[in-house]
């Protein structure tokens, strides 16, 4: 039985983006920011995902003021 790390890591890195992605156009950031934000995660698949993940816009809480 063979284990392919590379496409299961591949599938997590996919999946990441993906919800880093709809976090984006959740968030109340302005259309530019979302725009340079959705580049740079798909240009950059893993380092654009963590530098999203420390710096990135939020998505709106329902109920937040």
């Amino acid at each position: 039985m063979e284990i392919k790390i590379g496409g299961f890591f591949g599938l997590i890195v996919l999946i990441a983006d993906v919800w880093a992605i709809v976090n984006v156009f959740g968030s109340s950031a302005s259309t530019g920011a979302k725009v340079v934000w959705t580049v740079l995660i798909l240009l950059l698949p893993v380092l654009g995902f963590l530098i999203w993940l420390i710096a990135g816009p939020r998505s709106v809480k329902a109920g937040s003021t």
